[in-house]
């Protein structure tokens, strides 16, 4: 993977200063350590940092086309290249490297804004068409790469991380609440606003055209199931056990392509062995495996890593943290994913990552998508709990039970959405957003509420399927996952800017395009059949792995939440962010409530709702408090904050018209 950014002139042909370009490269420059080229033209910028793993002699961009009218800066992979430049070789185009970025404007050449079609893997593109003007800024169709934009001085401004474009100087980082009150809700980043005022991330399966002035997107891409009842379905299922099988050992081979070693993350659960399973057998031998372990600060899964590790032949590295290493890491999170985090486990990655660089090594595969594509969460489960006693006495009950509930939680009357706010339907983890948002009624500001006034998070959810209402209940469900928690928080705090923080690319088997599209297809009791979660997925194990292991019970990888910023060995930070002073200067939380919250969250029993949604919540307030600092202004605590680079990187070689 690399880092693009760029500009685009949306009144006219005005050069983009090369040292403003150069600035904006350089804040990724941690995502493409290994080279770095721009192409400058009038009205147009390109740049890119690299990250060498295919063609590594070869793969310079932004890379053109023969004639120089199309050019392309690239960030990601198309995992079935090798075929795809056999087939653009044979339809006559030319092609000077072996490096998957010159596919893209041969691509262009032939289907124009139909590019995507073919394109199958993870990117983030960037084409400019030199004879039409036009500016094509495209996502990968689950959201792995990211790519952000904004407009300002009439340019158009983008890039794989908002740091490209707070370096530019002409972006301001000013604070978004409506963004911070999307974590509060879905308790992940959003889909398409950001925290930080006016800048936006490109949706998955989405693409910008810019020309003449005018920005337009479009959808190119959606994740879609069959009616219910229409599911694939048969007597004997072992045929779709062998086909997703067969699927999996084929997005693992595609995603084995590289010119440098590749490694895996393994956590001791099913998916990631799965994926470990499947390169044992593909390169014939275990290939390196990288896991985490927890000291008293969650679930420790290192003995099951070690044990399917052994089984597989693979040497396996352990990076080990506790709460104080949790809250050691988290800043250096929060500047990473570039907006608050709820989910402290992420800095457990972010140190996992950081071991696989330190080893040497640029690619490591892993198992996040499993649980979206085969209903591997808690709430899938409950959800077909409340639909059956929906079913046995009516709504009413449930519903009660739900309000009352929340009301132990609020200690007022529920803070709830519109009725019916996602798709028009009820998801499993709607359940979970009410209980969630029961917090902002105690922990937000009067300031914060006046500063929402009438926006609710739901509206920025990119749920425009109009075929939702007709698939089962489950699928709704999974839909959901894809488009909220996977593009939002797997994506990008367990993923992408993480692992990119580290120069390290992840690739995902489970979010292979085929192996999406097939467990979409097939009936939802081969997703969850009874209790049993991923029921085909662990039929599948059970070919490659010991009994022990393909039936082992799952559990969800987690760190302590507020425990780990509230105990006695806590860093100054936390109480700097947490004090009066420092939560009137944000504006977002009530100071008093967060203080009575905090004291009251040690004496609260531990398994209640009431304990559960203030963990979350007081964890989303310091991670807040924490990321304002940081990117905002300071003077909240004694940490650094985050600032562009002061020298100016080594000048690149720029290409112009």
């Amino acid at each position: 993977m690399c880092g693009i950014a760029g500009a685009v002139d949306l009144n006219g042909t005005r050069e983009f200063s090369r040292a403003r370009l150069l600035a904006m490269t350089g804040a990724i420059a941690h995502r493409g350590p290994d080279d770095q080229h721009v192409h400058l033209e009038p009205g147009v910028a390109l740049g890119a940092r690299r990250l060498s793993i295919i063609d590594l002699a070869g793969g310079r961009q932004p890379i053109g086309n023969e004639d120089g009218s199309v050019w392309v800066a690239f960030n990601g992979e198309l995992f079935e290249y090798p075929e795809l430049r056999r087939e653009l070789l044979a339809r006559g185009h030319h092609l000077a490297t072996r490096c998957d970025t010159e596919a893209w404007v041969h691509l262009y050449e032939d289907l124009g804004e139909g590019l995507f079609e073919p394109a199958r893997g993870q990117f983030a593109v960037a084409l400019w068409d030199r004879n039409t003007r036009t500016m094509i800024l495209g996502r990968d169709r689950v959201g792995i790469c990211p790519l952000y934009y904004t407009q300002a001085g009439g340019w158009l401004l983008f890039g794989s991380e908002i740091k490209a474009l707070l370096a530019s100087g002409l972006v301001a980082a000013r604070p978004d609440p409506r963004g911070v009150d999307y974590l509060f809700t879905f308790f992940c980043a959003g889909t398409t606003r950001t925290c930080f005022e006016g800048i936006a991330s490109l949706p998955p399966g989405h693409y910008l055209r810019i020309r003449d002035g005018r920005v337009t997107q479009h959808r190119y891409w959606d994740l879609d199931f069959p009616d219910a009842g229409a599911e694939r379905r048969l007597d004997d299922p072992t045929p779709l056990v062998e086909e997703l099988e067969a699927l999996l050992e084929q997005a693992v081979e595609r995603r084995l392509r590289s010119d440098v070693p590749v490694v895996s993350y393994i956590s001791g659960g099913l998916d990631s062995t799965v994926v470990l399973g499947c390169c044992s057998r593909r390169r014939g031998a275990g290939i390196p495996a990288f896991t985490v372990g927890f000291d008293k600060a969650g679930p420790d899964e290192r003995t099951h890593a070690a044990e399917a590790a052994a089984v597989l032949g693979s040497p396996l590295s352990t990076v080990t943290l506790n709460r104080a290493g949790l809250a050691a890491a988290f800043p250096e999170l929060i500047r990473a994913a570039e907006g608050p985090v709820l989910d402290t486990s992420c800095a457990a990655l972010l140190r996992l990552a950081q071991e696989v660089h330190r080893q040497g090594f640029k690619v490591a595969l892993t198992g996040e998508g499993a649980d979206e594509a085969l209903a591997g969460y808690v709430w899938y489960k409950t959800q077909a709990i409340r639909d059956g006693l929906t079913r046995r006495i009516g709504p009413g009950l449930p519903r009660l039970f739900r309000q009352l509930v929340m009301a132990s939680v609020a200690g007022r009357r529920p803070h709830l959405p519109p009725e019916r706010a996602i798709g028009g339907v009820r998801p499993a983890q709607q359940d979970l957003y009410e209980l969630i948002s029961q917090a902002k009624p105690t922990v937000y500001s009067a300031a914060m509420w006046e500063r929402l006034g009438d926006h609710s998070p739901y509206h920025d959810l990119d749920l425009t399927n109009d075929r939702i209402g007709r698939w089962h209940p489950l699928n709704q469900s999974l839909y959901v996952g894809y488009k909220v928690m996977l593009a939002g928080l797997l994506m990008i705090c367990k993923g992408d800017r993480i692992a990119m923080n580290a120069s390290v690319e992840t690739r995902y088997p489970f979010l292979d395009e085929d192996v999406i599209a097939f467990c979409a297809g097939i009936a939802p009791e081969y997703k969850l059949r009874g209790r049993t979660e991923k029921w085909i997925l662990r039929e599948v194990a059970a070919r490659v792995l010991p009994d022990r292991i393909a039936r082992r019970k799952k559990t969800m990888f987690r760190a302590c939440m507020s425990g780990t910023f509230l105990g006695p060995d806590r860093p100054p930070w936390v109480d700097q962010l947490l004090s009066a002073e420092s939560l009137r200067a944000t504006g977002y939380f009530d100071p008093q409530a967060v203080v009575r919250q905090r004291a009251r969250q040690v004496v609260l029993p531990r398994i209640t709702p009431a304990r559960f949604v203030f963990d979350v919540a007081l964890t989303c307030v310091l991670s807040t408090q924490l990321w304002h600092h940081l990117y905002c202004g300071g003077g909240l605590c004694d940490l650094p904050t985050w600032q562009p680079a002061t020298r100016r990187p080594a000048l690149a070689p720029a290409t112009g018209a």
